[in-house]
């Protein structure tokens, strides 16, 4: 929802007492915050609410990125035991094709669910939240100009 080629990269909200834990802290929230732009705007395309996210690869390893996830988008984000699922998924819509399972109620029972984060932030500081984020997305924006 944000793509624009001229955006740079910026990091706002620094003080003296800033350290390298963060720069971390900050880099794992925007993948969290990112997501979250992305999952509104495809649930606004489609007019669908997305009530549970599953979520794989290596970042969904990150415990504080998922809890952050969970937290920011105010559903469960189901970790999975695999950690990379793309080719798994590309298996499985080809064996959907030829009939090896019949629908994906069949496909659900194979996923091996290793852990739930379940959202525990506030409306308020989700909120708070969200509107740091958008500013910082604006002056992203506005730096380019």
């Amino acid at each position: 929802p944000w793509w624009d080629p001229h955006a740079r990269g910026i990091v706002c909200g620094l003080t003296g007492a800033s350290s390298r834990a963060t720069i971390v802290r900050a880099a794992c929230e925007s993948m969290a915050y990112q997501s979250y732009d992305v999952l509104r705007a495809m649930e606004q395309d489609v007019g669908l609410s997305i009530e549970r996210l599953s979520v794989d690869g290596g970042a969904s390893r990150n415990e504080f990125i998922m809890q952050f996830q969970a937290d920011l988008l105010d559903i469960p984000v189901l970790q999975c035991e695999t950690v990379e699922t793309t080719a798994i998924g590309a298996a499985y819509l080809a064996g959907l094709a030829v009939g090896y399972w019949e629908d994906l109620e069949e496909l659900e029972q194979n996923a091996q669910i290793v852990r739930t984060f379940l959202p525990h932030m506030s409306a308020e500081r989700r909120e708070q939240n969200l509107a740091g984020w958008r500013d910082a997305v604006k002056r992203s924006l506005s730096a380019a100009q």
